[in-house]
């Protein structure tokens, strides 16, 4: 049984600063372990109820958080920031399962730690079919493509919930109580870790039951950035519509087509941060 794991940190328990998972950080070396930690213990639980294959796609900031001869499993280690699917780089039909570990709310959400969806320097907000969407939610886009479905996500309240709106059957370790955008009160590292090896192990256990997300077919991503000049940007995209002074729309049929048309749009947005 194979599973894919894509790893953010800022769902990590105890991580509520972005000081804490940004490499460079005196904070960082310790926020990173607790996160292998996570990591590993979805894989432990997944081992117990029979999983036999990993691939880590490492998906925070420069995708490089994780030390890969610490990883349980043998599990394989796909790093780097350079990665045309992003957040699910590597994925395919051949997996079975697919956990989100570390996982945090959307730049809409009310309250939930470090939040923000792909590019907090750029964009506001992003909805899916008219319904806002967190990352994990753009990330379902994938799975169905493949027909994978998703099987664990960690982190706050608020990521169990938006992912559960597009991956209804998913298992949740819910690991820390956000209070505002940069306050939690977090679970004990050793407990946190527990609860995901149960929850890890109950997903695999009941996965037949969980089904692979079914998103409405052509699917629209609309897209609001913080200012004008990310929305024209944008439009330089075949196919993307601009809807507002600083909103685009992108439809497609096709959800792999649509992510991968997203994800061009993020990386174009974080080039012009980087001119600024």
């Amino acid at each position: 049984m194979k599973i894919f794991i894509s790893t953010d940190m800022e769902g990590t328990a105890g991580v509520v600063d972005w000081s804490q998972c940004i490499p460079g950080n005196a904070e960082y070396g310790y926020y990173r372990q607790l996160l292998q930690n996570e990591v590993n213990s979805s894989i432990t639980g997944a081992m117990a109820a029979g999983a036999t294959e990993f691939l880590i796609n490492d998906s925070h900031s420069s995708m490089q958080n994780l030390r890969p001869d610490s990883l349980e499993g043998n599990a394989r280690y796909l790093s780097g920031k350079h990665k045309p699917m992003y957040m699910m780089q590597g994925l395919d039909s051949t997996f079975d399962a697919i956990f989100f570990v570390s996982y945090h709310g959307s730049m809409s959400s009310e309250a939930s730690v470090l939040s923000h969806t792909y590019n907090p320097r750029a964009i506001s907000d992003i909805r899916l079919n008219g319904e806002f969407v967190s990352e994990a939610g753009l990330n379902a886009l994938v799975a169905q493509a493949y027909g994978v479905p998703i099987v664990l996500v960690t982190g706050d309240e608020t990521t169990e919930v938006e992912t559960r709106m597009w991956s209804p059957g998913i298992h949740a370790a819910v690991v820390k109580k956000s209070i505002t955008r940069f306050a939690a009160d977090s679970m004990h590292p050793k407990q946190a870790c527990d609860l995901i090896f149960e929850k890890a192990k109950a997903s695999i256990a009941g996965l037949a039951s969980i089904p692979v997300p079914n998103i409405k077919l052509p699917a629209t991503i609309e897209i609001t950035f913080h200012n004008n000049d990310f929305a024209d940007m944008a439009t330089w995209l075949p196919g993307t519509v601009k809807t507002g002074v600083k909103t685009v729309e992108i439809t497609d049929a096709d959800p792999l087509a649509l992510f991968r048309r997203f994800i061009t749009t993020v990386i174009l947005t974080r080039s012009i941060v980087e001119w600024s």
